[in-house]
């Protein structure tokens, strides 16, 4: 230590000292300074990337609160239509069956009128015939058994004992 202490120059010292502060200089402006400015730069463009992907995070959610939102309501209309077309066919099914029982109790109806009127013009016919047929055998018969007094009572006998009374 002592060697270096005797060899000791304030001329190299100061030359040293001089060229070591002309390159903290140089380096502080042309290598620092534009480090420093980089990184700043650089920290600067990830904060905003941060800001930026932040607001984009909040921006998804809102579409997201949105989407859902609209969703729902597309869901609600989707039931209420759902509900209302459910409702509109049971209407025309019960319109349907009504009118259906409305035009089968008219045409039954109908049908038994048509029937009675049928039945009664049928036994109308049925008793006008028997009538002319009865009459006509009574002519027959009367003619045949009116012929003599003995045959007239055995006549008149034998229908009052066919007759029988209620």
């Amino acid at each position: 230590m002592e060697k270096l202490i005797n060899d000791f120059s304030f001329g190299l010292f100061f030359w040293q000292i001089l060229l070591f502060v002309g390159l903290v200089l140089l380096l502080r402006k042309y290598a620092w300074k534009p480090i420093l400015e980089a990184i700043n730069n650089r920290e600067a463009g990830i904060k905003d990337a941060l800001e930026s992907a932040e607001a984009a995070r909040k921006e998804m959610q809102n579409l997201q609160a949105d989407n859902e939102r609209i969703l729902n309501e597309a869901r609600a209309e989707r039931d209420a239509m759902l509900k209302e077309a459910r409702q509109l066919k049971e209407n025309m099914i019960t319109d349907a069956k009504t009118e259906a029982q409305a035009e089968a109790d008219k045409i039954v109806a109908q049908a038994q009128a048509t029937i009675a009127s049928e039945k009664k013009a049928a036994i109308a016919d049925l008793k006008n015939q028997v009538a002319g047929l009865s009459v006509e055998i009574a002519e027959k018969v009367v003619r045949k058994e009116l012929s003599d007094k003995k045959n007239q009572l055995e006549l008149v006998d034998s229908m009052l004992g066919d007759v029988t009374l209620n």
